[in-house]
């Protein structure tokens, strides 16, 4: 027999080996634990503008009063551009300003620090805006801006948009189990048909999985500097973009 008849038999043994040692593995009664995951990926329709009005002046009760008419102002502006937008103030604020240190050069002799005086006092107040209508957003948000400042803007899924993505969520993940128990099925040799599936955890809480259901995040936030009032300002631009929702899910299959 030559060399290479003979390399070719011992690998055509090896491989039948394997195969018997593979059959004779008993699957029958065993237990597996099955992760799985659902995602969609659905375009935004809430957006959430965080606007702010700050205030400085020797006279606290001037800076005070200044922006409780802008932000006063403000809210009539919001809710005239956009009736359905729900609005809520939070974040007022009054803080002392010190006036600046003294320099202190080598030549002068060591004396203890004297308390700075107050000459100034900044105030200034938050508000947010939760809204569902993105077309009418940049001209919103532009005629608000002459008064107040937008310090932050995100977008996400409204509640209700969430709500109604329940059924294909569920639907997505249990086809990713189904798949995925086709799969470890043929890796053992058996019948997905054998597989029966007896607790199906669908957070991928409990013992099985540490982390619970993501839920949607913003999926895009602007902020924008501290800028001086002006008359008008120009519409900007916004992009909604897509918010990823997910589900876990965990089966325990037995199979017969």
């Amino acid at each position: 027999m030559t060399p290479t008849r003979k390399l070719m038999l011992g690998a055509a043994l090896a491989t039948a080996c394997i195969a018997a040692q593979a059959q004779a593995i008993q699957t029958t009664g065993s237990m597996v634990v099955v992760p799985a995951t659902g995602e969609l990926s659905v375009p935004n329709d809430q957006a959430r503008a965080t606007l702010q009005v700050e205030e400085q002046d020797k006279d606290k009760t001037v800076a005070a009063s200044r922006v409780n008419q802008k932000m006063k102002q403000g809210i009539d502006i919001l809710k005239r551009q956009d009736p359905q937008a729900t609005l809520k103030s939070y974040g007022y604020y009054t803080y002392a300003v010190y006036a600046e240190p003294q320099p202190v050069t080598p030549q002068q002799p060591h004396v203890a620090p004297k308390a700075r005086p107050i000459v100034g006092w900044r105030v200034g107040q938050y508000l947010e805006m939760t809204t569902q209508n993105l077309a009418n957003l940049p001209k919103t948000v532009a005629s608000a801006q002459s008064l107040l400042n937008l310090n932050g803007l995100q977008f996400g899924l409204s509640p209700a948009a969430t709500k109604k993505l329940d059924a294909a969520l569920f639907d997505a993940t249990y086809k990713n189990l189904e798949e995925r128990i086709g799969f470890i099925a043929s890796s053992m040799h058996r019948s997905p048909s054998d597989a029966v599936l007896e607790t199906l955890d669908f957070e991928g809480s409990g013992n099985y999985a540490a982390n619970e259901r993501a839920m949607p995040k913003a999926a895009m936030m602007m902020r924008s500097d501290m800028a001086p009032e002006a008359a008008s300002v120009a519409e900007p631009s916004f992009e909604p973009g897509e918010s990823t929702v997910s589900m876990r899910l965990v089966g325990k299959v037995r199979f017969k």
